[in-house]
């Protein structure tokens, strides 16, 4: 059967979807034209690395188990990024089965060497570690190489030397036994660039930390940078959390032995907690240089809105690398990370889609595919969306996988990038036994909607709420409201911080529906994993 007669079973038709957000500190911290804020990229935007090719930019990160995985940036300015494609964009490239939302492609790196780019990479749960490459970085990126040496291990890396000899290092098991939780070691490897297989013995070049006899935890995210003689190897420690932060060494050799730098060059768990506009988590950081030399440091980081609990993920930060006594510095101790600062270069003038301060988009799906930016739950095995059905308009097909059923729903989501925002979307529900609407998606086991639902004769506006594993996968009904009109209807959904609400309009105007609900199960310090939120149209079977 077709797509467009499958479609004629029970589907529902997205005419636009508008996102807006705006926080606090939008207002408070002002930023020059030759300023940039902090972070660069706002939501769900983790394990950033970087990469440059003469005056361009490339940048990647985590996506776990979303699809499409691991988003390719491209910028002249080192602030403003523009999506030109995702590295894992094919069904048949990995298999993320019923994995958890938090599983799946960790900690990418990109690097690029004699017009060819690569990706490392591990895909957790379902494959391991792999390379893929590229001769443009927009794609198509190659099926993925699989490093069998690197097993148990995360977070590739590499490394091309002056002499071209290149080299991987990861994040691996320690040698015997674990001496505690958390326990890892950094590995380093010899790599064939004909052939993308390692070669030679594996080497541990750090057992468990910077310093060992204080049983740190954590040691990943592995870089090596040349510098004055010298090889930098700069890794991340002490957990993706509060405690996170990024350490340097240095050896005259790529493979060690490597010696302790002034650590940490980045962190913020030194700092009161109740501060203003705090920000936590600091880490994970790769290095870049400008043309006139100076080093800068992409790394993720998290901007509560109380607490510990924050929405929006691990996000994107930019800041200048300072070298001292040969030893780089990101920022000294017990200091905030600037949330404004001068520019690393002069503004492209072809400028790029907003991703940093208050800032609004609308999506009119009149283009012939999807843009690169929106992402759904898992590999699709089959195509359930569609926008020729009815054009100029998103059509889902409303299939039995829900948003709850570890599965891959007809559900496609852009991220939530403020702590106060609002999605907005125009939905028209067709055939019976079927509901769509606007969801806001953590994981399957943490999400709400707001839903347009007919059963035979009866239409209805439902808000559904999923709160954790004990609630039933296809959510609970926190509230319902009749409605007479078979047309389109508007459905928004809204974050403030801690509380979300859901509403949707009729002849009378907007309606809320259902009290505010809590938003802190969307939150990652609830939920678990290592995601934030996304919000998009969803449509399903009714149960």
């Amino acid at each position: 059967m077709s797509v467009a007669a499958t479609l004629l079973a029970a589907s529902a038709s997205f005419g636009w979807f508008t996102y807006q957000g705006a926080d606090p500190v939008d207002t408070q911290i002002t930023v020059a034209p030759d300023e940039f804020r902090n972070p660069i990229l706002q939501g769900f935007y983790p394990d950033p690395s970087i990469t440059q090719v003469g005056e361009d930019y490339y940048l990647v990160h985590s996506t776990f188990s979303w699809f499409p995985g691991v988003p390719v940036w491209h910028s002249r300015d080192l602030v403003s990024w523009k999506q030109i494609g995702n590295a894992i964009d094919r069904p048949d490239q990995l298999d993320f089965g019923k994995l958890g939302m938090s599983r799946g492609v960790f900690a990418p790196a990109i690097e690029h060497h004699a017009g060819t780019f690569y990706i490392l990479n591990t895909c957790v749960d379902c494959g391991g570690n792999f390379v893929i490459t590229a001769s443009d970085p927009a794609g198509p990126w190659s099926d993925p190489v699989w490093l069998p040496d690197l097993e148990g291990g995360i977070d590739p890396s590499l490394f091309v030397d002056a002499d071209g000899s290149a080299w991987l290092v990861n994040n691996g098991p320690p040698v015997g036994t674990p001496r505690y939780d958390g326990h890892r070691a950094i590995w380093i490897q010899q790599f064939d660039l004909a052939t993308l297989k390692t070669v030679g013995e594996r080497k541990v070049l750090i057992d468990g930390g910077v310093e060992p006899e204080t049983n740190p935890v954590w040691i990943e995210g592995p870089h090596i940078y040349q510098h004055d003689g010298w090889y930098y190897l700069s890794c991340a420690e002490g957990g993706t959390s509060v405690n996170h932060s990024q350490v340097i060494l240095r050896s005259r050799r790529p493979d060690g032995s490597y010696t302790n730098g002034p650590n940490p060059i980045l962190t913020q768990r030194d700092l009161p907690a109740g501060r203003q506009f705090p920000i936590t988590a600091a880490g994970h950081a790769d290095f870049v240089t400008t043309p006139d030399g100076r080093w800068w440091a992409s790394f993720l980081a998290i901007r509560p809105y109380a607490e510990d609990f924050h929405n929006t993920g691990r996000e994107t930060f930019l800041l200048p690398v300072e070298w001292k006594n040969g030893w780089p510095q990101i920022l000294p101790p017990a200091t905030p990370i600037p949330l404004s600062l001068p520019r690393p270069l002069p503004a492209d003038p072809e400028g790029a889609p907003p991703t940093s301060g208050a800032f609004a988009w609308r999506e009119e799906f009149d283009g012939p595919a999807l843009s690169p930016e929106w992402i759904g739950m898992r590999i699709p095995r089959e195509q359930w969306w569609d926008l020729t059905a009815n054009p100029g308009a998103l059509t889902l097909q409303a299939r039995p996988d829900g948003l709850g059923d570890f599965a891959n729903p007809s559900f496609l989501g852009r991220r939530q990038s403020h702590a106060n925002a609002s999605a907005v979307t125009s939905v028209q529900l067709t055939g019976v036994d079927g509901q769509a609407g606007l969801a806001a998606v953590q994981n399957d086991e943490y999400w709400m909607a707001i839903a347009i639902t007919r059963q035979g004769d009866t239409q209805s506006v439902r808000l559904l709420h999923r709160g954790g594993p004990d609630e039933p996968a296809a959510g609970m009904m926190v509230a319902e409201a009749p409605l007479s009109s078979t047309g389109p209807v508007e459905l928004k959904a809204e974050a403030a911080g801690a509380a979300y609400r859901f509403s949707y309009r009729d002849a009378a105007g907007w309606h809320q529906l259902g009290p505010d609900q809590d938003g802190t199960l969307l939150s990652t310090q609830t939920a678990g994993g290592f995601t934030g939120v996304v919000f998009g149209p969803f449509a399903s079977e009714v149960r």
